[in-house]
């Protein structure tokens, strides 16, 4: 099979869930054979600040540890490189789009996740994980899953920032108010942030000045194929990292991982479809609703597992660590129901097929809008968002 063969199939979202299944087996399998829940879990950016000062010694635990960064890197830097300054721009102007956001994140979204805790939960340490992983809204993977399912990834950009800025300020204030007494240092959250967030963009945008400088769009668009493909690369091998990390005790222990899955499926399903359908009835864009929705469902696993395993017991930071095992497989099905609905649910929905590549953003006023591509300014376009 040829490179540029390998590559369509890796975009093929018809075949992603096989894909996906067999990395989480490959993961179970990798986590029962090293036994990784017996080893002390150590956070991703402990390990780095490791590498940097010299200290770092390989081990399982701090090998698999820099398994998700650079899994979350490898997902988000390719997205990055697709975005225009100009359209983040036009994502700051839509301020109805960026009020449903925030309004779900942070005066719905933890209190739902408490609800579900409180009816579904009955472990207390494993209630307080479930109560943990809802607080923050996620600042990576939600732009991979708006990528993915041909939304507006500008827009998505924007809010992450801005939800980074946000949860730094509110996450401490939440907990205390959702969990009692939390003693935590802020800085984490500034580090996960810089680490999942700050690099991946400035990389992105770097790269994308560079290859458009010596060669405009007409080089950038060579490489988009390439780039698509190390964002599915690198979601598939985050998969297999963050079930290794758990395999072994998936397979003794299915019970807590069934317990702790049947509230969280529950949240992201109806955070989504109940944000995804207000988008729809306020009229917005495909594209913007699904950027809309996915902000405002996905959470922030990566500051959850950080804060837990300083803060709290081993089995507070095992119910977060369970978190991102169930939410990247839930998620991958809104993707495929956001585009189903997409006919259903909008006036000029989503076009189904598209040739290999088709991940990577349009080129910059040329909008993808229905049955034929819209070539008119993005100017045009912005009243569609008020």
């Amino acid at each position: 099979m040829t490179a540029a063969r390998l590559l369509a199939k890796l975009e093929d979202f018809r075949l992603l869930p096989f894909f996906v299944v067999i990395c989480m087996a490959i993961g179970i399998g990798i986590g029962k054979v090293l036994s990784i829940s017996d080893f002390a879990l150590t956070p991703p950016i402990d390990a780095i600040k490791a590498i940097i000062g010299g200290t770092f010694v390989l081990t399982v635990p701090s090998a698999i540890s820099l398994g998700v960064p650079i899994g979350l890197f490898a997902m988000m830097y390719p997205a990055v490189t697709n975005v225009h300054l100009g359209e983040v721009g036009d994502a700051f102007r839509s301020p109805r789009q960026l009020g449903v956001v925030l309004f779900f994140n942070y005066l719905v979204a933890p209190f739902v996740m408490l609800g579900l805790a409180n009816v579904f939960v009955s472990d207390p340490e494993l209630h307080t994980g479930l109560v943990l992983y809802g607080l923050a809204p996620c600042i990576a993977m939600v732009i991979i899953f708006t990528f993915l399912a041909k939304g507006n990834t500008p827009m998505a950009l924007v809010f992450v920032a801005l939800n980074s800025v946000a949860q730094m300020l509110l996450i401490p204030v939440y907990a205390r108010l959702l969990i009692g007494n939390v003693s935590f240092d802020v800085l984490v959250v500034f580090e996960s942030v810089v680490l999942y967030l700050g690099l991946p963009l400035l990389l992105g945008v770097l790269t994308r000045m560079a290859v458009t400088r010596r060669g405009g769009e007409e080089a950038m668009e060579r490489l988009k194929p390439g780039l698509s493909a190390l964002s599915i690369l690198g979601l598939l091998f985050t998969l297999i990292v963050m079930f290794s990390l758990k395999g072994d005790l998936i397979l003794q222990r299915p019970g807590i991982v069934l317990e702790m899955a049947i509230p969280m499926t529950l949240f992201f399903s109806i955070m989504f479809f109940v944000v995804f359908f207000i988008g729809s009835r306020l009229r917005f864009p495909y594209r913007d609703a699904v950027a809309v929705a996915f902000n405002a469902t996905g959470r922030d696993f990566e500051i959850a597992i950080a804060i837990a395993i300083t803060a709290f017991s081993p089995t507070v930071a095992l119910a977060t660590v369970v978190g991102p095992l169930i939410e990247v497989p839930v998620m991958l099905a809104l993707v495929w129901a956001a585009m189903r609905l997409s006919r259903r649910w909008f006036v000029a929905p989503l076009v189904e097929a598209a040739p290999a590549g088709a991940l990577a953003l349009p080129v910059s006023g040329h909008h993808r809008v229905g049955p034929k591509a819209y070539r008119g300014p993005v100017s045009e376009m912005r009243t569609n968002r008020r």
